[in-house]
């Protein structure tokens, strides 16, 4: 598994099925499930994690596809960032596949899936915000056969967690065929972490703008107020365009609300201002979402 872990896993299963994945991890509930494991192996090599058994995900080729099912696309959790940013995916879902590709260097989008992105939750995970302005749900795998569906923004705020042995089997997602962009900002030239990233996703037939702030916080973010005001004022029925000053206003109004002002001492007195650094990542949030909207809508 790794030269850097002083103790290795005991017991690895390579199930062919999801069912059979979690019949594997209800036999041996401290075994931990893998599929690219690029976050899994970086927990090892640091001393985070020590599994005592791994089920390996790789052989399940029903989550390493997608197919259509009422409207949507329901995308299998195995899926890696590669795959999900070739051309006819990005036909598909436009901004996942932005996204997808600025997950970082080859070796991590090939071996880096939508699952793990998902399961992990990793405020920095280019694929959730995306998912969370596409307001994706999860379909669940557990004992027994069973099958449950919850939207994915309730997994990422802790509402609705993975119970023991089960698993991510596919993320279903409405295909709006309608304009969406992924942004990111990183702390260097290339890949690399987001800093501050933004998912915008217009919804004509609900005359809707959604958007979705991630890495500046433990999870994405929605401003829905900002989303309100701003589908409020595009013609929806003409050529969608906006002012460069709705635009602005928008991206300030994205910003201030996911990085909102300090607020003021309960002894009373001033709010202090905000920290540079934090002040810089505000404007960051607002050029991008600014950016996104245009795009969008251009």
């Amino acid at each position: 598994m790794t030269t850097h872990a002083p103790q290795a896993a005991q017991s690895v299963t390579l199930p062919t099925s999801l069912d059979e994945a979690v019949a594997a991890l209800t036999a041996m509930p401290a075994a931990v499930p893998v599929a690219g494991g690029t976050d899994l192996m970086a927990a090892v090599n640091s001393g985070l994690l020590r599994p005592t058994g791994l089920v390996g995900l790789g052989r399940i080729s029903e989550i390493r596809g997608w197919h259509y099912q009422d409207g949507h696309a329901l995308l299998g959790a195995g899926l890696t960032h590669a795959r999900m940013g070739r051309p006819d995916f990005a036909a598909l879902i436009p901004a996942l596949a932005a996204a997808a590709r600025a997950a970082g260097p080859p070796q991590i989008r090939n071996a880096g899936t939508l699952g793990g992105n998902i399961v992990t939750s990793a405020p920095t995970g280019d694929a959730l915000p995306v998912l969370a302005a596409l307001e994706a749900t999860l379909v669940v795998a557990g004992p027994d056969g069973t099958r449950r569906e919850t939207p994915v923004s309730h997994l990422l705020a802790g509402r609705d967690m993975l119970q023991p042995a089960e698993l991510v089997g596919f993320v279903r997602v409405p295909l709006l065929h309608a304009p969406q962009v992924f942004l990111k900002a990183t702390g260097r030239t290339g890949p690399g972490r987001a800093t501050a990233s933004v998912a915008v996703v217009l919804d004509p037939a609900r005359r809707g703008v959604r958007c979705a702030v991630g890495a500046v916080a433990p999870m994405p973010l929605r401003p829905m107020e900002a989303e309100q005001w701003i589908a409020s004022l595009i013609d929806w029925d003409g050529e969608r365009g906006l002012a460069q000053e709705a635009l602005t206003a928008f991206g300030e109004y994205v910003a201030a609300a996911c990085i909102p002002d300090m607020a003021p001492p309960p002894e009373g007195g001033e709010a202090q201002p905000l920290p540079p650094a934090v002040l810089h990542l505000r404007r960051t949030v607002a050029a991008l979402a600014r950016r996104a909207l245009g795009r969008a809508l251009s």
